[in-house]
C-alpha cells in the first residue's frame, strides 16, 4: 500500500452534488459542493426528479473543480468512492453511473459507500486522532441512529427511530409554524428567541427498547397545540413553540446517548449527520459529555451536511480493507448500515 492514498469521493444522494479529494482518509485536499436548496425552496421540499436532473447537469463540473482545487490529476487518484445508498434512487443513480464510468475509463478501483457510514466518517476528518471504538449519534433528514462504531466500517445499531427521522420532524414542525424549507436551520434560529419552558411537549419512551426514538407523537403534539390555541383564540407564539420543540428533541437525543454510553462503557462520543449542525443538539450533547466525563467529537458544519469528503474518507477505509465493487454496482435507496 502506498504511503499516500488519494480517494476521489462522489456524493449525490439527495440535493447536493459533491466531489472531493481526500488523502489517507483524513486530509481534505478539496471539497466541492453544489447545493440545490434555493431551487427546492420553491416547492417546500426536495423534488426527486428535479434533483436528479440537476445532478446530471452539475456533476462533471463539480468533479473537475475538485481535481483542480486539490491540484491533482486523474493519474494521482487511487480509487473512486461513491455513495450508492441510502437516498433518492434517481439522484443516487447519477453519482453511481458517473463513478462507474470513471472507474472503467481510467481502470481505477470502484468503492461503493454507505451514506450513513460517510456521515460517521466525517469525524475522522475533523479529528485526526479519533479512532474506533466509539459511540456515534447520527441525526439527519432521513435517519436517526445511535451507533456503536466497533471498527472502521463496522457498526452495531443500538437505537433507531420507529417513525419520523429527527430532521424530518424538524421540517414538519417548521412547515406547521410557517417557516418553510429547509426547516431545521430555521427552527434552530427561531428557538433562540423563544422560551424553551413555555410548552411541555411529550418525550416518547419505548419501554422495551429504551435506546429507540419516536418523533411522530412530538410532531402531533405540536400540531395539536397550534390547533388548540387557534380554536381558543389564543396567540400562537411560534418562537416558544420552536424553542420548546427543540428542547424536547435535544432531551431525547442526549438522554439516550448517555444511556448507551453507560451501557457500552465508552469514553468517546461523536455526533454526525445534517442535523448535527443544530446548535441545541451540539451544545446539549457537548455539555452532557463534559458533565459525565466523555470526550465529545463533532464535525464542522461543512462536514455535517451532505458532502463528498466524508464519502472519500469512508471509502478510504473500505479501500485499504480490500473492498472493491464491480460495474454491476447499483443504487440502493433503502440501504441499511
Amino acid at each position: 500500500m502506498k504511503d499516500e492514498v488519494l480517494i476521489l469521493g462522489i456524493e449525490s444522494s439527495c440535493d447536493e452534488t459533491a466531489a472531493a479529494v481526500v488523502k489517507n482518509g483524513r486530509e481534505v485536499l478539496s471539497n466541492v459542493i453544489y447545493s440545490q436548496i434555493d431551487l427546492h425552496k420553491l416547492y417546500g421540499g426536495v423534488v426527486p426528479e428535479i434533483a436528479s436532473r440537476k445532478h446530471i447537469e452539475k456533476i462533471n463540473q463539480v468533479i473537475k473543480k475538485a481535481l483542480e482545487d486539490a491540484n491533482v490529476t486523474w493519474d494521482d487518484i487511487d480509487a473512486i468512492a461513491v455513495t450508492y445508498g441510502p437516498g433518492l434512487v434517481g439522484a443516487l443513480l447519477v453519482g453511481v453511473a458517473e463513478a462507474k464510468a470513471i472507474s472503467f475509463a481510467l481502470d481505477k478501483p470502484l468503492v461503493g459507500v454507505n451514506h450513513i457510514s460517510g456521515h460517521i466518517s466525517a469525524n475522522y476528518i475533523q479529528d485526526k486522532n479519533l479512532e474506533p471504538p466509539f459511540l456515534c449519534m447520527v441525526v439527519s433528514g432521513g435517519h436517526t441512529h445511535l451507533v456503536m462504531v466497533n471498527d472502521y466500517g463496522e457498526y452495531d445499531i443500538l437505537g433507531r427511530t420507529r417513525d419520523d427521522a429527527c430532521g424530518e420532524a424538524f421540517d414538519k414542525v417548521a412547515r406547521a409554524i410557517g417557516l418553510g424549507y429547509p426547516g431545521g436551520p430555521k427552527v434552530d434560529k427561531l428557538s433562540k428567541e423563544g422560551n424553551k419552558e413555555a410548552i411541555h411537549f411529550p418525550r416518547a419512551v419505548i419501554t422495551d427498547y429504551p435506546l429507540d426514538f419516536s418523533f411522530s407523537g412530538l410532531k402531533s403534539a405540536v400540531l395539536n397545540h397550534i390547533n388548540s390555541s387557534k380554536m381558543k383564540g389564543e396567540e400562537v407564539n411560534v418562537a416558544d413553540i420552536a424553542a420548546s420543540f427543540q428542547d424536547c428533541v435535544v432531551d431525547m437525543i442526549v438522554s439516550r446517548t448517555m444511556l448507551a454510553a453507560e451501557e457500552k462503557k465508552v469514553k468517546d462520543i461523536a455526533l454526525a449527520g445534517g442535523v448535527a449542525a443544530n446548535s441545541g443538539i451540539r451544545n446539549g450533547l457537548k455539555n452532557a459529555c463534559a458533565e459525565h466525563g466523555y470526550n465529545f467529537y463533532c464535525p464542522d458544519f461543512i462536514y455535517c451536511t451532505d458532502n463528498a469528503a466524508m464519502i472519500a474518507s469512508a471509502g478510504y477505509y473500505e479501500y485499504i480493507k480490500g473492498t472493491r465493487h464491480g460495474y454491476d454496482l447499483n443504487a440502493v435507496p433503502n440501504l441499511k448500515l
